[in-house]
């Protein structure tokens, strides 16, 4: 099929085999798992995936990508067409879902935060993903990349960069380098929040102002409560503290 990639659905197309096998080794996808791919395109990793699993549940926005999925691939897809951002991952029934998926670039950061919603029901995520995101997931406490996404990704998963892409693995050419990231979810987390609402409102108004300290980003939180009462100096910026901070923080501010 000839599909002109639509850069309104930021599609570059992975046509490099040694890649495609690289990352189906990775995802090592076994009989009668629930598999769904977020964005199968042209069908790179779908045709690999259907060797093993059968049916393969596929998420695509693209009515023309739908249209040859359907001729290529007949009823082994279950086909979900529409924004993957509005799919409710929910309606599958499972509890061990397996979400892999060469995500666009325009959407990746929104698309991880949706995806948390759903990680009581996910075994395991493989993303494809520009490789600055990759880092930034993955980073460590007083890492330049180091901010909301890595201590959201970080709490509710185990976090692993796999390995990097090149450009000239994709039809046409994306400007950045990309990265093979596995995401799994806890199912027991090393650090509960009590209310994981609250929790995730005090990291996002922590990376609110990343210069200033994390006594002035909270300040509209923190009210009555003092970080020293839970050990945690005032003078810090947000980046230094851990995900544990932040949960000793979140958990504090719940019983107040």
């Amino acid at each position: 099929m000839k599909h002109q990639p639509r850069k309104r659905f930021g599609q570059n197309f992975l046509c490099d085999p040694h890649i495609i096998n690289a990352i189906i080794s990775a995802i090592h996808p076994q009989k009668n798992q629930t598999l769904i791919e977020i964005g199968p395109g042209l069908g790179a990793l779908t045709e690999e995936l259907l060797r093993t699993v059968n049916p393969l549940h596929v998420v695509e926005i693209d009515r023309d990508l739908v249209s040859h999925l359907q001729e290529n691939y007949g009823d082994k897809l279950i086909i979900h067409t529409g924004d993957v951002l509005q799919f409710d991952f929910a309606t599958l029934n499972k509890n061990a879902l397996r979400i892999v998926g060469n995500l666009p670039y325009n959407i990746s950061t929104p698309l991880l935060f949706y995806l948390l919603n759903y990680a009581a029901l996910v075994n395991d995520m493989f993303f494809m993903l520009q490789k600055e995101v990759v880092e930034r997931i993955c980073a460590s406490v007083d890492d330049k990349n180091y901010g909301r996404l890595s201590v959201m990704l970080q709490y509710y998963c185990q976090v692993d960069h796999l390995f990097n892409v090149p450009n000239t693995a994709f039809n046409p050419p994306p400007k950045v380098e990309s990265a093979i990231i596995r995401l799994a979810p806890y199912q027991q987390k090393p650090q509960q929040a009590q209310d994981e609402a609250l929790f995730a409102t005090v990291v996002k108004t922590a990376f609110t102002h990343r210069r200033k300290t994390i006594n002035n980003n909270l300040k509209p939180l923190l009210k009555n409560f003092s970080l020293a009462d839970v050990n945690i100096a005032t003078n810090l910026r947000p980046e230094a503290l851990s995900v544990r901070d932040y949960v000793t923080i979140a958990n504090a501010l719940s019983q107040t």
